[in-house]
């Protein structure tokens, strides 16, 4: 009897990439990298923003306050003639006062360049001859010198506050501005920059770490800050970046409300460490200051009080 001999396995169909994936992919990573490193830390938004705050005043409402935050000058795309062009943008805005929150040197990143404080703060004396401008320092400034940097920007007269305040009368709007020392190098005093400001003058808090927030006193109508560069990395969005205002438990951009305080946190100008930015263009945030309703004031009152303490916080 005759046996048949198995049929032979059938060989396997290797499997084929759709033609031109490889190149297509290859086409959009490039991008993704031109985006990132090139173009993108080149750009200059300016956002606006509109704030309604708890204790601020009615003189005050409708203050526009242009912030600028991590200059971070020398890093790449960010070099003297960027920083005229910002210096351009603030002194023909309409805002009423300039803030900038601190790192106005670089440290170190790729590609980047060190340049000193006395070249960069002469920028902004025509700015300061326009409007107020009031300046912390952030941990890039210390780590360069502090007191140096702190000279160098006075000359050009602007005011900066290390743990110390100074009230602010523009037109029929009377406020103060507190400037708090940042919370790595700048050995931070809340209570000390708040020290002396009188009574029924709504107050804005000024530091260059965010992770302060928490220390600020009750009284700051608005605490503003920076130093995150909103982490340089989001999502490409129309509009404002749909990211959360915390991850981690650590503030990374925009405006956020924690246990009735408010906090800003500026996503800033320019990079450090890696020279890129991908979804987190560089801007200046325009603030927009807004005297919250009587009634939401007191929501947020009774809720602040009733809230339960934060996690380790001794009764």
């Amino acid at each position: 009897m005759r046996v048949s001999s198995p049929s032979p396995q059938p060989r396997r169909q290797r499997l084929r990439r759709p033609p031109g994936t490889f190149r297509a992919l290859l086409v959009l990573a490039i991008a993704a990298l031109l985006w990132a490193f090139v173009w993108e830390p080149g750009r200059l938004l300016e956002r606006d923003y509109e704030l309604a705050l708890p204790r601020w005043s009615p003189a005050c409402d409708g203050l526009r306050v242009d912030v600028v935050a991590d200059l971070h000058t020398g890093s790449p795309h960010n070099g003297l003639d960027k920083l005229d062009r910002i210096v351009d943008r603030l002194v023909a805005s309409d805002a009423d006062a300039v803030l900038l929150a601190g790192d106005y040197v670089i440290l170190s990143v790729l590609f980047g360049e060190y340049v000193p404080a006395e070249r960069i703060a002469p920028r902004f004396a025509r700015l300061a001859r326009a409007k107020p401008v009031y300046a912390v320092l952030g941990n890039h400034d210390w780590w360069k010198g502090g007191a140096r940097v702190r000279r160098a920007f006075e000359a050009a007269g602007v005011t900066v506050l290390e743990n110390a305040s100074a009230t602010v009368r523009l037109g029929d709007c009377r406020f103060a501005i507190a400037g708090i020392g940042d919370k790595w190098e700048g050995r931070p005093a809340p209570r000390r920059a708040f020290a002396g400001l009188p009574d029924g003058v709504p107050v804005l808090a000024l530091t260059h770490n965010p992770e302060l927030f928490p220390d600020v006193p009750s009284r700051a109508a608005l605490t503003v800050s920076g130093h995150t560069h909103g982490g340089q990395l989001g999502i490409p969005w129309p509009g404002d970046p749909p990211l959360p205002a915390k991850i981690g438990g650590h503030y990374l951009t925009g405006h956020l409300v924690e246990r009735g305080q408010h906090l800003f946190v500026s996503s800033g100008i320019g990079t450090s460490i890696l020279p890129f930015r991908f979804g987190m263009p560089p801007e200046i945030s325009r603030l927009t200051l807004r005297r919250e309703p009587a009634a939401a004031t007191e929501r947020a009152t009774a809720a602040r009080r009733t809230a339960p303490p934060p996690a380790g916080t001794a009764p």
